[in-house]
């Protein structure tokens, strides 16, 4: 197992890209001021020597590390990414997700390389998002036909500035998603505007932490904009996605589930929460980790009084809801009749499936 503390949650990292003009750094500010109470880390990856982008949000979190001097997916290794992933997931930073805005330049599957090669025990791959502007699509792939390969291995495709496409537009990008192979969820959005929700989980704090702390430049920032607003509800946003929450008693199958994660539907964007496998490893508690085609189990032991329960939350776009939670029913133990020594043998045999994704010393995840 990672020599990570079983204390310490994992931070996602969660990689934002999408060629010059997207939106990507609209988006992010709107993450920042939309954090959920989350302590987010920034990574801004500039394309020359003004750093624009690394200004612009500056200005709206204290914890931003600019990487200057050209694109960091030219770099060798990924050193000099671990070098300031070590800094920011240190414990005195309490940061509880990284976002890396790429440059409108890079090469988005070469970071997600360097996060999964990375040897830093204290992270997890939280997910490529690809911004597309709906309105210059067609002009954007004829610069950069490039386009069709960043699409097809995002994990989250934000279809930004809907406002200024029309349906038809958007039909052609999401066809020219389609062509590319990608199973992406796609979310719609204007001004970057997308729920927090699907890139990371309203953080948990102990009882009053966050009141005993000085106000933040987000915290002015959108008192203003509530000011502007009148009432304060000028912010709303709209729900793109849809949920599943599987809350169930009897243990899971450790075959049944694999062949249910390993055939994930499209539009099927994360899966989060514990697993009890029962008899298959009966000590403990697995927490399943997926975003995209990514997958990371981590066993805990179960702790006393803890009910041993399996529950899951799954987030799409376009899924099918009832169809998702019949199947993860039929993913339930059913009684096996054959004898103590065989069942053993079989329980073993069947975790071999879940065990491929859990985390060793010295795994890359590549």
């Amino acid at each position: 197992m990672s020599s990570s503390s079983p204390h310490r949650p994992r931070i996602p990292v969660v990689v934002l890209a999408g060629f010059l003009g997207s939106g990507k750094t609209t988006l992010l500010n709107h993450l920042l001021l939309h954090r959920a109470g989350n302590r987010i880390g920034v990574v801004v990856n500039d394309f020359g020597a003004i750093e624009i982008d690394a200004m612009t949000v500056s200005g709206q979190v204290g914890s931003t590390v600019s990487l200057g001097g050209g694109c960091l997916c030219c770099a060798v290794d990924a050193s000099e990414l671990d070098t300031y992933l070590e800094t920011l997931t240190r414990p005195s930073a309490r940061l509880d997700v990284i976002v890396i805005e790429a440059s409108g330049l890079a090469e988005p599957q070469e970071l997600v390389r360097m996060i999964l090669a990375s040897d830093n025990p204290h992270i997890v791959y939280g997910g490529l998002v690809e911004v597309v502007d709906a309105a210059e699509f067609e002009a954007t792939r004829e610069r950069h036909p490039e386009i069709g390969r960043h699409l097809a291995v995002a994990d989250l495709i934000v279809l930004n500035k809907t406002d200024r496409a029309g349906d038809e537009e958007c039909a052609r990008v999401r066809m020219a998603v389609a062509e590319t192979g990608s199973t992406a969820a796609i979310i719609p959005a204007t001004y970057g505007r997308i729920d927090p929700g699907l890139l990371f989980d309203p953080a948990l704090r102990p009882e009053g932490e966050e009141k005993a702390r000085q106000l933040t430049f987000e915290d002015l920032y959108l008192e203003e904009r509530a000011a502007e607003d009148g009432d304060g509800h000028g912010g709303h946003l709209h729900t793109a996605y849809e949920s599943v929450d599987f809350d169930c008693g009897v243990p899971m199958d450790p075959r049944r589930l694999m062949r249910f994660l390993d055939s994930r539907p499209e539009g099927l964007y994360r899966v989060k929460g514990y697993v009890d496998f029962g008899a298959g490893d009966p000590g403990n508690a697995y927490g399943v980790h997926a975003v995209g085609r990514f997958l990371r189990f981590t066993p805990r032991p179960w702790t006393r009084g803890e009910p041993k329960r399996t529950r899951l939350v799954l987030i799409g776009s376009g899924i099918d809801v009832p169809a998702l939670r019949e199947e993860l029913e039929s993913c339930r133990v059913t009684e096996d009749p054959a004898g103590p020594a065989t069942q053993d043998a079989a329980h073993e045999r069947a975790m071999w499936g879940v065990l491929r994704y859990v985390q060793q010393p010295g795994d890359d995840d590549a």
